[in-house]
């Protein structure tokens, strides 16, 4: 803008696209800046210590258990209707929110909540009684 005080701006459009490129420019330097000191920071010693922490050990039985209980909460979800178990799905597994799922179904959010709870209950009904 200092440029624009000091000389006549012949070719206003040109004078504007040349501002918006250097913003462009200074914004990606920034963020490429930020983004190296942010990866700089990582300790590799601390990440595989939490690796170790976090990630357990896939043994082929503890597999096989797993898959077996999700076919058995899919089946029991079959119970409620295909629209409850979608919606149960999509926000419990997938982590969408409630809002994207109502505009999805063509729904409200209050629908989309009762759906969630429905399911909830029921699994709770249904595998509740098994872990006591």
């Amino acid at each position: 803008m200092g440029a624009a005080e000091r000389e006549r701006i012949e070719d206003a459009e040109s004078f504007v696209f040349k501002i918006a490129a250097n913003l462009l420019r200074d914004r990606r330097r920034r963020t490429s800046i930020r983004a190296s000191a942010q990866l700089a920071e990582i300790d590799d010693h601390l990440v595989s210590g939490l690796t170790r922490e976090f990630v357990e050990h896939r043994h082929p039985e503890r597999v096989l258990l797993a898959r077996i209980q999700v076919t058995e909460v899919l089946k029991a979800l079959d119970e409620l209707g295909v629209r409850t178990k979608d919606i149960y799905v999509l926000f419990r597994l997938e982590a969408m929110k409630q809002r994207e799922i109502a505009d999805l179904f063509g729904l409200t959010v209050k629908s989309v909540e009762k759906h969630v709870m429905r399911a909830t209950l029921h699994l709770a009904l249904r595998f509740g009684a098994q872990g006591q």
